[in-house]
């Protein structure tokens, strides 16, 4: 299945690559990509096996840095 996040303070590749390694560990995250945009809202799709929640998500992408998910 797969679920769109929207998610503020990524600003660069950089951030991208950190998103993308968090997410990916959570339990049933088979893949993730991220459209940025730096200077705004960017859009996160993750494709799993089972629903993720919006606060595992905010807590994966909290540990990686000051990534907000947009609710």
């Amino acid at each position: 299945m797969t679920q769109t996040f929207s998610v503020t303070g990524l600003s660069c590749q950089s951030c991208v690559n950190h998103v993308t390694s968090a997410l990916g560990e959570l339990a049933g995250v088979q893949s993730v990509s991220v459209d940025l945009e730096p200077k705004g809202t960017s859009t996160v799709r993750v494709e799993a096996s089972q629903l993720l929640g919006d606060d595992e998500v905010q807590e994966a992408l909290a540990e990686e840095g000051n990534y907000v998910l947009v609710r």
